[in-house]
């Protein structure tokens, strides 16, 4: 597994080089949704290593397994992405930790496991001096304090925004301050008629957009001492278009299934 992994992150580098240049941070900040998802199965260490290697942010998915472990899978079964069946909330950790999470994607990344949520944070950890943003999507639901306490042992928070349920649930909001007043939470804003209430949402840190905003907006945002983070169908796929009109009205962060496209773009944008 080790092999294939040097193997696509050789190709990784290779095709998008960190230079000198790359310790200028580059705005928006780049998260990668579930990871390098094209390049290497996702929700996986080996996937979270490259993108933290590669200084790009990533986002991961929370779930709890029968006997109340916190792991990191994106659907509600284990039957996409690893080699077993089931839901995760019928299975214990022990049973999900036998499962291989890399051959599905490629032969190469076979024996990748299902980490824990507390795995997670660890190696977030390991990178602390990188400028990412790492987006925590709660699936689960009161996994709030947990989660917030993990982040809090192994000094992480400050990189975090909690999305998911969060963005659209006032009471996991609610519950995620109760935890940590300087925990960062998002509200979402699917469209400009929603942008006034997501602004306005109290136990807030962040508007979540689904669509591109205006720059009124984004002065508005700041205006008002919070961040920005766009997500969904107008900004994940390969879309430079609206990558670079994300970029020209202060978007803080952008979730892409293709963050290494977007990196090139937007170092091509600053060198102009």
């Amino acid at each position: 597994m080790r092999a294939g992994f040097v193997v696509y992150f050789a190709a990784f580098v290779l095709a998008h080089p960190c230079g000198a240049d790359a310790a200028e941070p580059i705005r928006p900040l780049i998260v990668a949704h579930r990871g390098l998802l094209l390049h290497a199965p996702e929700n996986t260490p080996a996937n979270f290593r490259a993108c933290l290697e590669l200084r790009l942010g990533f986002e991961f998915d929370v779930q709890r397994t029968q006997d109340g472990q916190l792991v990191c899978l994106h659907d509600d079964t284990v039957d996409r992405t690893t080699d077993g069946t089931g839901k995760i909330t019928e299975l214990t950790l022990a049973e999900i930790r036998r499962l291989d999470a890399g051959s599905w994607f490629d032969p190469k990344f076979a024996g990748e496991p299902v980490p824990t949520i507390e795995e997670v944070m660890q190696l977030i950890g390991e990178y602390r001096r990188h400028d990412v943003l790492i987006a925590v999507d709660l699936k689960a639901e009161g996994v709030e304090q947990e989660v917030v306490r993990l982040a809090e042992r192994y000094d992480v928070w400050q990189r975090l925004l909690f999305i998911g349920r969060t963005i659209s649930e006032p009471a996991v909001r609610e519950r995620i301050k109760a935890a940590s007043p300087k925990a960062q939470t998002a509200t979402v804003a699917n469209n400009a008629d929603e942008f006034s209430r997501s602004l306005a949402s109290p136990h807030s840190d962040c508007v979540y957009f689904r669509y591109l905003p205006s720059k009124e907006q984004m002065t508005a945002v700041k205006d008002a001492g919070k961040r920005s983070f766009i997500a969904g169908a107008v900004i994940g796929g390969n879309v430079p278009e609206h990558w670079n009109q994300a970029a020209e009205v202060g978007i803080d962060g952008i979730l892409t299934d293709y963050p290494l496209e977007l990196r090139a773009m937007l170092k091509s944008r600053r060198k102009h």
